[in-house]
């Protein structure tokens, strides 16, 4: 197990550094300036932009401004917010609570929908039950957030007055979104889990467990759903990143405070500094949440554990 978690970790470090230097040469390149963000171009005079230019050190070629970006980083140094020189770090960890809670009640409804009706879809085969999840599933992928989320706004906001529409305060503020970018994932995990269960409710050990006299209900809740346990965690593993960049639209549609709206904000106003921070950051929490993933298959699949 320590051999298998140090070539996880060491695999999870080439992942971070490596999108951490596609998201740097993505901005590096292109279009604008840095400098337009802080002073009007309209009256800076060619001396101005100089001067400021060295001072961020954007006059630098690539790899001396990455070595100095990435030394930074380590220390726990993101940089200043080109906007009001507030600190990156500071901005994601102020508003990353809200987007992780929204993430978290997001992956619990998604999980909570997809496996049961995923497994109920399987066992119960071309039965209503099986239409229903069917539908569910389709639903959930076809359907764009913005306007699940809108139409989740006027029925249950306006029209019945259960939550509300927006903010970020308290747990009511958390059951729409959390309902509108959890119906995506379920979709996806419904389907998965529908077909995993279905191909392993065919294999020959399901028919020897049945011969050997056990129980319906011990063959597909004990061990078949436990097999095919695999590739659902797997696409939950994927849905996780999924959601946290989901966050720019929910967060946006809902008026919620996180790293979604941040990073929507620092576009829109060419703050390079914010973007690249929170970029690595969901990269990292992306990475962390998948090596997890990864460590969970040896004590869920023994064969897993035997192979490592």
């Amino acid at each position: 197990m320590a051999g298998v978690l140090a070539r996880r970790l060491f695999s999870s470090l080439l992942v971070i550094i490596g999108s951490l230097i596609l998201v740097f040469a993505i901005l590096y390149v292109l279009p604008g300036d840095p400098t337009d963000t802080i002073i009007d171009p309209s009256v800076a005079t060619p001396e101005m932009v100089a001067n400021l230019r060295h001072q961020l050190g954007v006059d630098q070629p690539f790899y001396i401004q990455f070595a100095r970006y990435f030394g930074d980083m380590v220390q726990g140094d993101f940089g200043q917010s080109l906007m009001n020189s507030e600190s990156v770090l500071g901005k994601i960890l102020d508003s990353f609570p809200a987007t992780l809670a929204l993430t978290a009640a997001s992956s619990f409804v998604a999980v909570s929908i997809g496996l049961v009706l995923g497994v109920l879809s399987a066992i119960h085969r071309n039965r209503p039950i099986d239409l229903v999840a069917r539908v569910v599933g389709l639903f959930g992928i076809s359907m764009p957030t913005f306007w699940s989320g809108i139409l989740l706004i006027v029925l249950l906001s306006l029209k019945l007055g259960w939550f509300p529409a927006m903010g970020s305060d308290g747990w009511k503020t958390l059951v729409l979104p959390a309902i509108t970018l959890g119906t995506v994932g379920a979709g996806f995990i419904v389907r998965m889990v529908r077909s995993s269960m279905l191909d392993i409710i065919d294999e020959h050990f399901i028919l020897t467990l049945r011969s050997k006299g056990l129980t319906e209900r011990a063959v597909m809740y004990k061990h078949a759903l436990r097999n095919a346990l695999i590739p659902a965690i797997t696409m939950i593993g994927m849905l996780v990143g999924e959601m946290l960049a989901g966050t720019v639209v929910i967060e946006t549609v809902f008026s919620r405070q996180g790293i979604g709206r941040i990073i929507a904000d620092a576009l829109m106003a060419k703050d390079l500094p914010v973007v690249q921070g929170v970029i690595f950051f969901s990269a990292l929490v992306y990475v962390i949440v998948n090596t997890l993933v990864d460590l969970s298959y040896t004590f869920i699949d023994p064969r897993v554990r035997r192979s490592a």
